[in-house]
């Protein structure tokens, strides 16, 4: 029988990088249904310092890239990337970036009730493909009802400050550890893989976990 092996994945429900990691990520474990990892997701956001109710994209882009022209030069991989890895990404209807403390409550109330990653797999289809406002309670809280949750304890959940220090120690003890970006994934607590890696890097780790078990 093989032995567990714990995976533990910063990533943020913004973070187009770390959905075409997932992505890759995924295709690697369905090549290999029988792969050792248990898998655990961790906040990190992106944008610490965003206001609570989000702001504009445009705003954002402005901010982060100089405009459009920037945004669309920083964003041409991601694009590229997102196409080769069969994902979509509808950036034309994106109105606002959101602040994500929620969204990480969100997966961590679903981790409790065994739907971590569905509550992440949902979060990257609202926000990437259906352009929806993650930060908002009402998106949220439908998000959770969809992965069989129930949405009006999550919104209830939601009017509080339940586990809002919580995600914030648990992003900052990350920083700590020197996780600068995401995705960062960690390989049985001891081996860091940064970054959006190919299906067939995962593929190897699998293989070279299998084998040496």
């Amino acid at each position: 029988m093989t032995t567990p092996i714990k995976l533990d994945i910063m990533s943020d429900p913004i973070c187009p990088w770390c959905y075409i990691g997932k992505a890759h990520l995924d295709t690697a474990l369905a090549d290999h249904p029988d792969h050792p990892f248990v898998i655990e997701w961790h906040p990190f956001q992106l944008n610490p310092t965003m206001p609570r109710a989000g702001m504009g994209r445009r705003e954002y882009l402005e901010a982060k890239f100089g405009g459009k022209e920037g945004a669309v030069k920083a964003y041409a991989p991601v694009v590229e990337q997102a196409a080769s890895a069969g994902l979509q990404i509808n950036f034309e209807e994106m109105q606002r970036t959101p602040n994500t403390l929620n969204a990480h409550r969100l997966i961590h109330w679903a981790g409790i009730e065994g739907r971590q990653t569905a509550a992440v797999s949902a979060l990257f289809k609202a926000y990437f493909v259906e352009a929806r406002d993650i930060g908002e309670d009402e998106v949220l809280a439908d998000i959770a009802d969809g992965i069989e949750m129930d949405a009006a304890v999550v919104m209830r959940l939601l009017q509080t400050d339940e586990d809002v220090q919580s995600i914030r120690d648990r992003d900052a003890h990350s920083r700590k550890m020197g996780i600068s970006s995401v995705p960062t994934f960690i390989v049985g607590g001891q081996h860091a893989v940064p970054g959006a890696q190919p299906p067939a890097l995962w593929s190897q780790v699998i293989t070279e976990l299998l084998t040496s078990d």
